[in-house]
């Protein structure tokens, strides 16, 4: 496993990403019940961007939070890089 760092600077300007942009950041979870905790917690909190929801080969399960400077970060479960992905080749 890689390990990975972001670097998110205060203080620059927002960012007002469209709804039809789906440029994102994404992260693999270890169970579809992750992806539907994440998309609970980002209901509660008002930045939920898209539901938890099952797409097809290679999309797999996933949702999507805003964060507070606009941009979409994607939570999934069963794409072809991540957990999961084995039985959906």
């Amino acid at each position: 496993m890689s390990d990975y760092v972001f670097v998110l600077l205060l203080g620059g300007s927002g960012h007002d990403q469209p709804d039809n942009d789906l440029s994102h950041f994404g992260f693999a979870l270890e169970s579809k019940a992750d992806v539907d905790a994440i998309a609970e917690r980002g209901r509660g909190a008002g930045c939920l961007a898209w539901e938890a929801k099952a797409f097809p080969y290679p999309v797999g399960y996933r949702c999507a939070l805003r964060d507070p400077d606009g941009y979409v970060v994607e939570f999934s479960y069963g794409q072809p890089l991540g957990p999961g992905a084995e039985g959906n080749a």
